[in-house]
């Protein structure tokens, strides 16, 4: 079995051929630039070098951003950049004989993360990915969780703060605000414009850069609180730029759940960094491909 999962970013897609078993046969980054339709050919040359070196895919699966239909059929919905995804047709595209899946970005890396990563096995699971901006995903009973529309899971759009100003979804105070790093800059009063800079402060111990780091800690925590209250998971995944923190964000943030989280057995739930780094979107849209968009 030859499957084929393929990550469309904004600048890069990361494409790659892997075993039924999830071993990767071949992977590679294509960088695309900033056109909106670059991906295109980019990955169409890729897919058919592919399988002019490996033998023909049985199963090829898309990861992007944007609202994808319940079935897998394709993208419906896609804010800003990138609107030559929405209505796309990637099976015609790749000119394969069987239907081409497509999964928001954020839904195929929680299924990459479990089935080869730090979520492997398990049936409860929530991911949020930190980052510019802040995304998410629900395994909920074995099964991503995609709602009516398709558009469950988008995680960084929980309200932490009534007061706070709508983003782009028009949540107010949202925990994609509070820790997002498109947001830094005016949290901050323009002193910091990334969070590796923040972060670098935080470790030199920088008494404004940690209050304002805590602030994010606290919300994140709150609404991880929430959901865990919601849905029950068995473990969270952080992944992202921003897990590359470590310690300078999982201890503050486990010291915080320690004083939000309701434990009624007694036991925290783990709060893990995902383990496949950026790969874990095109190992997931590999795998939603070869379960045909079941996942």
């Amino acid at each position: 079995m030859l499957a084929i999962g393929i990550d469309i970013g904004g600048t890069q897609v990361k494409a790659g051929c892997v075993t039924a078993d999830g071993q990767w046969i071949e992977k590679h980054q294509l960088d695309t630039g900033d056109a909106d339709n670059a991906w295109q050919e980019a990955t169409k040359h890729w897919v058919e070098q592919c399988q002019q070196t490996h033998g023909p895919a049985t199963s090829i699966g898309v990861s992007c951003p944007g609202i994808a239909r319940p079935d897998g059929s394709g993208i419906s919905w896609m804010i800003g950049r990138m609107q030559s995804v929405v209505d796309f047709d990637f099976q015609q595209h790749f000119a394969f004989e069987h239907p081409v899946p497509v999964l928001n970005d954020a839904m195929a890396a929680l299924l990459g993360e479990v089935w080869q990563g730090a979520a492997r096995s398990l049936e409860h699971v929530i991911m949020l990915t930190l980052g510019t901006g802040v995304g998410g995903a629900i395994l909920a009973n074995g099964r991503l969780l995609k709602g009516h529309t398709g558009r469950a899971g988008h995680l960084g759009h929980i309200t932490v703060n009534a007061a706070g100003s709508p983003d782009i979804c028009n949540t107010p105070g949202s925990i994609e605000q509070a820790i997002g790093n498109y947001s830094l800059s005016d949290r901050s009063n323009e002193q910091y414009t990334s969070t590796k800079d923040l972060m670098a402060a935080v470790q030199t111990g920088d008494a404004y850069a940690r209050d304002l780091w805590q602030q994010s800690i606290n919300q994140l925590a709150a609404a991880l609180a929430s959901l865990i209250n919601i849905l029950d998971p068995q473990c969270i995944i952080l992944g992202g730029g921003m897990i590359e923190a470590g310690d300078t964000l999982f201890k503050p943030l486990s010291l915080a759940m320690d004083q939000v989280e309701w434990r009624p057995t007694g036991q925290r739930v783990p709060i893990l960094p995902a383990t496949l780094g950026t790969w874990a979107g095109a190992l997931g849209a590999a795998y939603n491909g070869m379960q045909k968009g079941l996942a």
